[in-house]
């Protein structure tokens, strides 16, 4: 057992570092969240809602600060919650920079597979700890977020701090597991984050229909099949995550033809999503300038180049959500057409 409560400070307070940071400040540890300005000042006002398991928490008066320098004035952090979105990953270093000697160990909880690789040529190896959260967490505005469905969160084994992080995470009702292969447990991870995700969004469909038409289906294995082939390539291990069977997804994927794949993952990706958009869905349709697509399918772009691996499926989505998210494409370009958009890719493989 823990017998002291842990100082830690999160890196965003988002629906990760909001439902993780608040969950261990319910549980006695103090926590400090760092946000961007309009977001902290609304948490001010409005406090942190927890709504788990259909009860509602509440923390009135959370720390939450808008600068790092700030944050870190007169304080001592056993660990970091590091939740921002990948692509916020650089501009965060560019801060830490100045004060790594004052930054506590980070547990890296982003999506993607390259920002432990970042954070550790910035801070050294021994501040970061590589991690990952598989429960659905809605956020409901800034500071309010709903657990959709629990699952927990993993964490790589060989950091000096692991063994704590398991057993407060463990007392915090988080469901935490540790991982011996960290990159598993990452690209495992990414996985799951490439299912229905860029196609929702280029296509603007549910991750239920997104399967259960064949064309569309058909673009979903095709991306699939590049990143195990990449994992397999890199000698990655897919691994199963906290209440996520990957390795029997992957083995549907991999092994199953296209029809049967169909029937099968229509029913445990749309009952596992819901009603919920994917991530890209939501963002492309709230025209936010920015995705994670360059830290996902342009991820497996780029290590399948490095290894010989050919990924086209996964570079063609990569090319057409950025045109879509910046502009160049109209939104309706591909708007419920899996056909269309399955000649487009065919018609990229060729060329």
């Amino acid at each position: 057992m823990i017998d002291r409560p842990f100082s830690i400070l999160s890196f965003g307070a988002g629906a990760i570092g909001t439902y993780i940071g608040g969950s261990l400040a319910l549980n006695g540890h103090s926590v400090v969240f760092i946000d961007q300005p309009h977001i902290a000042d609304e948490i001010k006002k409005q406090g942190i809602k927890l709504n788990i398991h259909s009860k509602e928490f509440f923390i009135s008066d959370p720390k939450i600060y808008t600068s790092l320098p700030e944050a870190l004035s007169g304080k001592k952090f056993d660990f970091a919650l590091f939740a921002i979105k990948s692509f916020d990953t650089q501009a965060a270093i560019n801060q830490l920079t100045s004060y790594a000697k004052d930054i506590p160990p980070l547990l890296c909880l982003q999506n993607g597979v390259d920002n432990e690789i970042l954070l550790e040529k910035c801070l050294g190896k021994s501040k970061v700890i590589a991690g990952t959260v598989t429960s659905a967490i809605g956020k409901m505005s800034a500071g309010h977020i709903i657990l959709e469905k629990k699952r927990g969160i993993g964490i790589s084994r060989d950091h000096a701090l692991s063994k704590d992080l398991l057993k407060i995470f463990a007392q915090t009702d988080l469901n935490p597991k540790l991982f011996t292969n960290a990159l598993g447990m990452k690209w495992s991870k990414m996985i799951t984050n490439l299912m229905a995700n860029a196609t929702s969004a280029i296509l603007d469909m549910k991750p239920y229909d997104i399967y259960a038409q064949l064309p569309s289906c058909q673009i979903e294995v095709a991306q699939l099949r590049e990143a195990l082939s990449v994992m397999s390539a890199l000698n990655i291990p897919v691994v199963n995550l906290p209440g996520t069977p990957v390795k029997f997804l992957a083995w549907i994927v991999k092994y199953f033809p296209i029809p049967l794949i169909s029937t099968l993952l229509k029913q445990i990706i749309g009952k596992g999503r819901g009603e919920k958009m994917p991530s890209f869905h939501i963002d492309l349709y709230n025209h936010n300038p920015k995705l994670e697509v360059d830290y996902l399918n342009g991820a497996v772009a780029r290590y399948g180049e490095k290894a010989g691996i050919p990924t086209p499926v996964n570079r063609c989505l990569n090319n057409i959500l950025n045109d879509l998210s910046s502009g160049k494409l109209p939104l309706d370009t591909y708007q419920k057409q899996p056909i269309r958009l399955l000649e487009s890719i065919n018609q990229t493989l060729k060329g």
